[in-house]
């Protein structure tokens, strides 16, 4: 059985390619906004290593974020697009979720969300405890924890986000978690507020 694993939420692009609980493949791109131009590639170069196609996969695991809008949509969209033309299951984790999976204890996974804010949340030997929630990124940090799982700084134990990934029934209605509006939507709001 083949799983992809992709995330494209945070400054580091992830892929994994597992075969029967085994990592076949796996690479972290550090990108500079350049997630698009590798996402794809990366999956091809994977398939073709091992002498497969896309037809071969029997799961995809997708990233859904939180983190940058641009950068969620792109593995979610991949991730649809695969699923619903191949017809693979599509299953959906957090990026936090992701990100904490190669920790032992309790693990404060952290994302920036720009003005001195954090996407954050405490996973503990990869169950979330609490909430996932944006809030100020100081006050993150007085939270317990024994590791930090930073956006730039990670380490995946794929086996933990096979576990934990749950199945997306339609590949069609997959989308990203943004946990906060989007500026365009909170000005389009503000917008109909004026009009109303």
């Amino acid at each position: 059985m083949y799983t992809l694993i992709i995330d494209s939420a945070t400054k580091v692009l992830y892929h994994c390619l597992v075969k029967d609980n085994q990592v076949i493949a796996e690479k972290y791109t550090k990108g500079q906004n350049d997630h698009a131009k590798n996402i794809v590639a990366i999956i091809d170069q994977f398939l073709k290593n091992e002498g497969i196609t896309v037809d071969n996969l029997d799961k995809i695991i997708c990233g859904i974020g939180p983190g940058s809008y641009t950068g969620v949509r792109m593995a979610v969209s991949v991730a649809k697009m695969m699923g619903a033309f191949k017809h693979i299951p599509v299953y959906e984790i957090s990026t936090l979720a992701l990100i904490s999976s190669g920790y032992k204890g309790r693990v404060l996974a952290t994302i920036d969300a720009r003005r001195g804010n954090s996407f954050s949340a405490i996973y503990e030997n990869g169950k979330l405890i609490g909430t996932e929630e944006i809030r100020n990124t100081l006050s993150f940090m007085e939270e317990k924890h024994d590791f930090v799982a930073t956006e730039s700084e990670y380490i995946v134990d794929p086996s933990v986000v096979i576990n934990n990934a749950v199945l997306h029934e339609n590949p069609h209605s997959l989308k990203p978690n943004y946990l906060q509006e989007t500026e365009a939507e909170r000005n389009l709001k503000n917008e109909n507020k004026k009009n109303d």
